[in-house]
């Protein structure tokens, strides 16, 4: 049972059939055992290496899971760092903030509201996931016995580090003495809680800056849309917003605030390649020649923008697992992937949704030029979007199309397969295994919209059954 919430890079479940308090108790105690454990094989006995970070989402479920994992971290031997009601990447702060072993955040992020779970990380706020902790999190959390421990008495301490992150997270917002408006969709989630800490209410705690607030309201634990920001259907409020408003952008976020998409002045919806390609600039213009780490699956325009501008794109696997380590293996400044994640050097190389919008808010300032006009030369390739195949034999298919590739395409299986005719034929496409359902996900991009359709005719054939979202 406890393995089925086990996923590669969270824990995540429906509750209480899947994920119980029970569950959280054995959570608590696996996380503590395996990083006071990681703070010993590192030579690193200081008390504050008994101490985990935990933070919650607004979830109804929340703080009964919390009260468990905590129990189950104390009774390990683990000191706590409660931090309340949070943002995902307020975690991520906490460990680094304090210099502690970890912490854990309890949320199921854009999942609908009678999911939850739990995101990890080691210190640094360094990610936790199946390769890199969970394994051993989940054995330590399936061979304890509660019923026959002698539990430990850790301690509990409840901190407010508000101040402190708004601080940090200020630090990358200029709005050079401009006004900016922008439409924000908390999505009912954490949004609506780290937005007024950090940016004051309506945006009132940086000069120049006008935030129009939509779905702030997350006290139920409901959501008034899925909090899944990359189905354009649940932008819509935004894209309206922003029209009404006459807002120069808008931002809508997921349910832990870990991601945000952004829509342009005209209410168009902003890829996040396309929206990396843009950051990347004004990081690259404070930190020449630095690198620029990007998922694989984005616009070639990025990596050609972001050598244009003098710096040195890094591709990498899908993933904040791996992101985080390419930024951290190439000294890059900034990253981004399809998905909404931002990655910043200055902020411990970690993922921040609240410093993607300061960055993207700064960036509209400083310009002369609309948000649509700026990233109107980055979105010059036609694109295909995620598109998801149904099919039993993924191998199979992904042989099949590995063996259909011209003798011009280069091809690579670095995260799933890659097959680049751009130079000959003006496209490529990338095709990834779904990690627990028969899917195959495919990207594909082409020079026009003429070639995409071709290509698209040719390669969904072998894939399998086109699944609608």
């Amino acid at each position: 049972m406890l393995g089925r919430v086990f996923k590669a890079y969270d824990i995540r479940g429906t509750y209480p059939d899947l994920l119980n308090d029970q569950m959280a108790w054995q959570i608590g105690f696996g996380t503590s055992k395996y990083l006071r454990d990681e703070a010993a094989a590192a030579g690193d006995t200081t008390p504050m290496m008994r101490n985990v970070v935990v933070g919650r989402d607004m979830r109804k479920s929340s703080p009964a899971l919390v009260a468990e994992l905590i129990k189950g971290i104390t009774q390990q031997g683990g000191d706590v760092i409660d931090v309340g009601l949070v943002d995902t990447p307020f975690v991520y702060f906490a460990v680094n903030h304090v210099d502690c072993a970890g912490g854990v955040m309890t949320t199921a992020s854009h999942n609908p509201p009678q999911y939850n779970g739990f995101k990890i990380c080691k210190r640094k706020g360094r990610p936790v996931g199946e390769t890199t902790g969970l394994a051993d999190i989940r054995k330590n959390a399936a061979m304890v016995d509660r019923a026959t421990l002698v539990p430990q008495q850790g301690r509990v301490a409840h901190r407010d580090l508000w101040e402190a992150y708004t601080d940090h997270v200020l630090q990358f917002a200029n709005l050079h003495g401009r006004k900016v408006r922008v439409v924000i969709d908390a999505s009912n989630g954490m949004a609506g809680t780290m937005i007024p800490r950090v940016f004051g209410k309506k945006g009132s705690a940086v000069p120049g800056l006008s935030i129009v607030e939509i779905n702030f309201d997350n006290a139920k634990g409901e959501f008034v849309h899925e909090p899944n920001p990359l189905v354009a259907a649940n932008v819509a409020l935004t894209q309206q917003a922003v029209l009404k408003e006459r807002a120069d952008l808008g931002l809508c976020f997921d349910g832990d605030a870990d991601r945000c998409v952004a829509v342009d002045e005209k209410g168009r919806i902003i890829g996040c390649d396309v929206m990396t390609a843009l950051l990347a600039r004004h990081f690259l213009a404070a930190s020449p020649g630095a690198a620029i780490v990007y998922d694989l699956r984005s616009t070639r325009a990025l990596p050609e923008d972001v050598q244009a501008a003098g710096g040195r794109p890094v591709r990498s696997r899908v993933g904040h697992v791996f992101l985080k380590q390419a930024l951290a293996d190439n000294k890059a400044v900034f990253g981004g992937e399809l998905s909404g994640h931002f990655y910043f050097r200055d902020n411990f190389n970690a993922d921040s949704g609240a410093i993607a919008m300061a960055t993207i808010l700064s960036v509209v300032a400083k310009s002369s030029k609309t948000l649509g006009d700026m990233v109107k030369p980055i979105a010059r390739y036609a694109q295909s979007g995620e598109i998801n195949f149904q099919i039993e034999d993924k191998d199979g298919a992904l042989a099949a199309l590995k063996n259909a590739a011209p003798a011009s395409a280069t091809i690579d299986e670095l995260d799933g397969l890659t097959i680049d005719d751009f130079k000959a034929r003006g496209w490529w496409c990338n095709v990834r295994k779904s990690n627990t359902e028969p899917l195959l996900r495919l990207n594909l991009e082409a020079r026009d919209r003429k070639t995409l359709d071709k290509k698209m005719a040719e390669i969904a054939p072998l894939l399998g059954h086109r699944v609608a979202h």
